[in-house]
């Protein structure tokens, strides 16, 4: 994105904090743009100097919401060299966040329909984690290929369930648990290291849960 103008900068900060919040508590269908100009104390016609349509507008607040988790994840697997155990450290970062800020994660799951593509700059992580453990022969090749867009889809599945049923702290530790085991055994990973792995990576959300 080109540099802005102080003005159309704040501008643009205005419409995605108004969107946020209006993204927060229902689809983005169900938003009008007047409602979020309205919001925002802005022209209407400023939002079409930022945003193309209103589902550009939910990808963009979205964007920001997934690299704050993204920031997440790398500090989570900053000490570790295992592809394997970096991808499954996604998926117990995401479901961390699911549980403790489900305002971000629903604002996350309403607007991130464009960023499930491999090449998504946002996936950048991911793919590189995938692409070595293909190289190190650690996933079958159907992973290799697609697995992006899989553990995406499991980890975003994941994320909606703890929003969504709001389960006590067990029973949150048994779904991480199997939802890990589920998708480590989907990649072609062995059982005994996805067990491992599962028990590991659900016990550190299970200790986060208990802090």
């Amino acid at each position: 994105m080109a540099d802005l103008s102080p003005r159309a900068a704040r501008t643009r900060a205005a419409l995605l904090s108004a969107g946020f919040d209006l993204l927060a508590v229902k689809p983005i269908d169900a938003i009008a743009i007047d409602e979020v100009v309205a919001k925002a104390g802005v022209a209407k016609g400023s939002f079409f100097n930022h945003f193309v349509d209103k589902h550009a507008f939910a990808a963009a607040i979205a964007a920001e919401v997934r690299k704050e988790l993204e920031a997440q994840v790398t500090r989570a697997n900053q000490d570790t060299t295992n592809p394997i155990e970096r991808i499954a450290n996604g998926m117990s970062v995401s479901a961390e966040f699911a549980i403790f800020d489900p305002k971000r994660t629903a604002v996350l799951l309403r607007g991130s329909g464009n960023m499930t593509a491999r090449s998504h700059p946002l996936n950048d992580g991911v793919r590189r984690d995938f692409d070595e453990a293909s190289a190190r022969g650690l996933i079958s090749q159907e992973a290799g290929n697609s697995g992006v867009l899989y553990w995406l889809g499991l980890c975003q599945a994941l994320m909606a369930s703890l929003v969504d049923t709001r389960a006590e702290k067990e029973a949150v530790d048994v779904r991480v648990r199997e939802m890990l085991a589920l998708g480590l055994t989907g990649l072609g990973i062995e059982r005994t290291e996805v067990l491992s792995i599962a028990d590991r990576c659900s016990s550190r959300v299970g200790a986060a849960l208990n802090a």
